[in-house]
């Protein structure tokens, strides 16, 4: 085989690396990108946030003119006095006559500012509440062992997944009989909060029924429904209901309240869950009927070259501290850049699906037109995956609600006169008809179409249905109720 030497021509496209941090901190979202840049903060010792900075040299300056002015004062204060006089006036407060006392500052801060909430421990679980209550109860040895297996097999709604008959073998006692577990496990059906411990929705309805008082109004009924006809309960059947249980219809519909009022996961109510918080990137805001958008502050910390560390560094000297402060500048100066081009980009992003859902902004839902990303990212001269990145765990707070940037993005359905409709917008067509529906003649799939396709938006039965359940909107048979 002959070697010889080719000259081609071709493109290739390179990530480099500040492209690929540009592309990281485009699709952070706001809790990570703060993660990000404190990491930053954190490493690069290049690197310093501008707002504290300022607030330090600032804080700098006022304990300069406040000692000054306690020098120029000092010979005007009285000594401390070391016993208290006999006539004080009656408005006079311990700091005027002692001025060596203080109050204490909690929690070790220097400002003085107290933040109960820190001092929180860990959350609660259900877990915990049910052993602490196992604790003050008086049970055997065995006992004992019977109630742990059993809470431990209790999930996070309050429901026990175990088969008791699986019960002795899981603790190796094979003599263990099924009356003693259930004894045990009526002990624990009686703990906080009531109908903990069920295994059924049926037995936890009927724990909690069992717990009103005697003289509750239709508390009777309630438990013959949830014992004798769940089935029917079940299915919302309100005709079975009435000739099963032979109840006045207005019997009926108070004894269906009261089922309705307990609480099917009564887990849910121990479960000390902290709340999430989302953190708005961008915040909307009409003045003067226009709408204006900017970023939150909150959100995009200024960041800046430490100009004290920056003058150390020696142009000509290859010294390896001077390489290495070389290195951090221009990883700084690449991270501030990126940064400000993720700004910059949300931003865009934003202001265009303002100006593309104005009508969401001024008229609700209804309004709302389709849009895809192709839209934004043409309008732009972007590339659908940067639109795709910046649009993701993203939230813009408006007078409407705080959205996730994907919220405004719907796919479309063709309308009578030749125009679209967007599928947000029919999904609020058809909750605006659910609740204005007459409770014992709830409109079917088949009927919210119908309308749909009189005001002109033709729309199948089965994607009303498939709208109807990404809502979490019960069929016409669940929703009927007496009237």
């Amino acid at each position: 085989m002959k070697q010889t030497i080719q000259l081609r021509l071709g493109q290739q496209l390179t990530m480099t690396p500040q492209l690929q941090q540009a592309i990281k901190l485009l699709q952070l979202s706001t809790l990570d990108l703060q993660r990000e840049i404190q990491d930053a903060l954190e490493s690069n010792l290049m690197l310093e946030s501008a707002d504290e900075a300022e607030a330090e040299a600032s804080s700098g300056e006022v304990e300069e003119r406040r000692r000054t002015s306690e020098a120029s004062v000092d010979t005007e204060v009285r000594p401390e006095q070391t016993s208290m006089p006999d006539d004080l006036p009656l408005d006079s407060s311990w700091g005027d006559t002692y001025d060596s006392y203080s109050p204490s500052s909690h929690g070790g801060d220097s400002n003085g500012d107290y933040d109960p909430f820190a001092q929180q421990s860990r959350p609660q679980t259900l877990h915990d509440h049910l052993d602490w209550q196992l604790n003050l109860a008086r049970l055997s040895a065995r006992d004992r062992v019977i109630a742990d297996a059993l809470i431990d097999s209790i999930d996070v709604n309050g429901y026990l997944r175990l088969d008791l008959e699986d019960l002795p073998e899981a603790l190796g006692d094979e003599q263990l009989e099924l009356d003693e577990i259930e004894a045990v496990l009526h002990r624990i059906q009686s703990f906080d909060p009531v109908g903990v411990g069920a295994r059924s929705l049926q037995e936890c309805l009927l724990l909690q029924l069992r717990q009103l008082p005697a003289g509750q109004p239709y508390r009777d009924e309630a438990i013959c429904i949830c014992a004798d006809h769940f089935t029917a309960l079940s299915r919302n059947d309100l005709d079975e209901l009435r000739r099963h249980s032979k109840m006045s219809p207005e019997s009926l519909k108070e004894a269906l309240a009261l089922i309705r009022s307990m609480n099917p996961r009564p887990g849910s109510l121990v479960a000390d869950m902290r709340p999430e918080y989302v953190i708005p990137d961008v915040i909307v805001r009409k003045h003067n009927g226009e709408w204006h958008i900017e970023l939150n502050p909150e959100t995009t910390p200024r960041l800046r070259v430490n100009p004290g560390y920056a003058k150390l560094i020696r142009r000509a000297d290859d010294a390896p501290d001077n390489t290495c402060l070389k290195t951090h500048l221009q990883e700084a100066r690449w991270f501030i850049k990126s940064l400000a081009s993720r700004n910059d980009t949300v931003l865009r992003v934003a202001t265009k699906i303002v100006e593309l859902q104005q009508g969401f902004l001024e008229y609700g839902e209804e309004a709302m037109k389709p849009l895809v990303l192709r839209d934004v990212a043409d309008s732009l001269e972007l590339h659908e995956s940067t639109v795709s990145r910046v649009t993701t765990q993203k939230y813009m707070h408006t007078p409407r609600g705080t959205f996730e940037f994907k919220y405004f993005f719907s796919s479309h359905v063709n309308t009578a006169s030749g125009g679209e409709c967007s599928s947000t917008a029919i999904r609020a067509f058809i909750r605006k008809l659910v609740a204005a529906e007459i409770p014992n003649k709830p409109l079917s799939d088949n009927k919210i179409a119908g309308i749909l396709t009189d005001q002109g938006i033709n729309v199948a039965r089965r994607t009303v249905a498939k709208y109807r359940e990404a809502m979490g909107i019960p069929p016409s048979n669940e929703r009927k109720r007496l009237t």
